[in-house]
């Protein structure tokens, strides 16, 4: 007995892998930047998944320093097919060898990185290539991120998201998480490689919980942003809601941050939780000299004015009547879901970026541009910017304070999930994650949403 287990484990050693990886970095073809979030799979179903820099340590036993068969996947991006139409490459892969693989990008939007999340840069750590984050690999033991939000209070970048996943059990963070990040210098570059967030914490390690409202079920938070009060005081304030398991709203008002205790504190309570209330990410409009703060999950449907009072005192909310009908080149109708509004200095537009409502391939991964002279509207032709094979990408937001060029590049992301895909196969470390994509503006194929508004 002794002898047989004796040899079974000089066996098993000589088959163990402990040598360097094999990397493969994927690379857009157009931009020679590494490409997050493209899928190697072997012949036998073995997958891998490029981090943030584009890169895959393959070091898998048995498979070393042989010829071996990548099948090459990624969302809005595609490898060309061989003479008998599949997609992939094959490597030999030697150990502490490397190789490139170059795709094309479909997507009008250019992937960036994963913000959130656990192995950002994971394959890279493990090849040990350099990285340009703080975290590479775990920040405040946060694995996944649902929507986010931000806005710029006393000299920093404020995020916030909704319900947050952990490593040690399912349940996360249900009442709100937060970070905070500099703002870029002048002249500075957009983080294009991942942001350094400084999370508030719980004594734990984990994520705090921002809005600990009393109620069942989560707290979500919306239209965050910053206002002045008739003191001059900057506060940050945002919108809250309770939420039950089937997603219905049955309380909502407004919370403001508190700095002593770095948390949101309600401030007011709706009687009814489908008053018209602010939602979605604000934006700031002059109309005939006076300033307001528009409202609304896709478009805006309430405003009220650019003051702390005012937002205090709901009966200084106004409707807003938006004039949108999306319609693709062809003049079939695109049915929006969420997105966000900004204005976009170069265009001289107010521009939206939005995810399509029953969609196709998938039913909320279809992300739309469009522009209109207005909040208001009109809003009409629309082109897709980003596609997504069975998996949703929900809630975009700009960043207008990283676009470059006066507005010609512009900056957004949004949540990665399988959740309403029916996709059933999530995405190792991706699920569940903040997206960031750029576009470039003066892309001919946007000429479809912008020649009938063109200055």
């Amino acid at each position: 007995m002794k002898l047989t287990l004796s040899v079974f484990l000089a066996v098993s050693s000589s088959l163990a892998w402990a040598g360097q990886p094999f990397v493969i970095k994927v690379v857009d073809e157009s931009t020679e930047r590494g490409v997050p979030l493209v899928e190697l799979s072997t012949v036998h179903g073995v997958r891998f998944v490029t981090d943030n820099a584009g890169v895959v340590a393959f070091d898998e036993p048995g498979l070393m320093g042989v010829p071996v068969y990548f099948k090459v996947t990624s969302h809005g991006y595609e490898y060309p097919k061989d003479g008998l139409g599949f997609r992939g490459k094959r490597l030999i892969t030697a150990p502490g060898g490397k190789a490139e693989i170059r795709i094309k990008r479909v997507n009008l939007a250019e992937r960036l990185c994963r913000l959130t999340g656990a192995g950002l840069y994971h394959h890279s750590v493990r090849a040990s290539l350099p990285v340009p984050v703080k975290n590479p690999l775990l920040n405040a033991k946060v694995l996944g991120s649902d929507s986010v939000h931000t806005a710029v209070f006393r000299d920093k970048l404020y995020w916030l998201w909704g319900d947050t996943n952990r490593a040690r059990y399912p349940l996360g963070n249900f009442d709100v998480t937060m970070a905070t990040s500099p703002l870029l210098k002048k002249g500075a570059s957009s983080p294009i490689a991942g942001v350094n967030f400084t999370y508030f914490r719980e004594k734990d390690g984990f994520a705090r919980k921002m809005a600990p409202m009393e109620g069942k079920g989560p707290t979500w938070l919306g239209a965050m942003l910053t206002l002045k009060d008739k003191k001059g005081k900057q506060r940050l304030v945002a919108t809250y809601v309770k939420v039950r398991k089937s997603m219905e709203v049955y309380e909502a008002g407004l919370c403001e941050f508190s700095l002593r205790k770095n948390v949101f504190e309600k401030r007011f309570t709706f009687p009814d939780p489908k008053s018209l209330r602010p939602n979605g990410h604000p934006l700031r409009h002059r109309v005939k000299g006076k300033d307001w703060v528009y409202c609304g999950s896709t478009l805006p449907d309430m405003r009220f004015p650019d003051n702390y009072e005012s937002w205090l005192d709901p009966s200084t909310y106004e409707a807003v009547k938006v004039d949108a009908n999306f319609t693709d080149a062809e003049g079939k109708q695109v049915k929006h879901h969420h997105g966000h509004v900004a204005w976009n200095p170069s265009r001289k537009r107010w521009v939206s970026i939005f995810t399509q409502s029953w969609g196709t391939p998938s039913f909320l991964g279809e992300i739309w541009y469009a522009e209109a002279p207005a909040p208001e509207g009109p809003w009409r032709q629309a082109v897709k910017i980003m596609t997504h094979d069975r998996y949703s990408f929900y809630n975009p937001m700009q960043h207008p304070y990283w676009a470059e060029d006066n507005g010609r590049v512009i900056y957004f992301e949004g949540t990665y999930t399988m959740t309403f895909s029916g996709n059933k196969n999530p995405t190792p470390r991706y699920d569940y994650n903040q997206m960031l994509y750029r576009l470039e503006l003066s892309d001919p194929r946007l000429k479809p949403a912008q020649v009938s508004l063109a200055p």
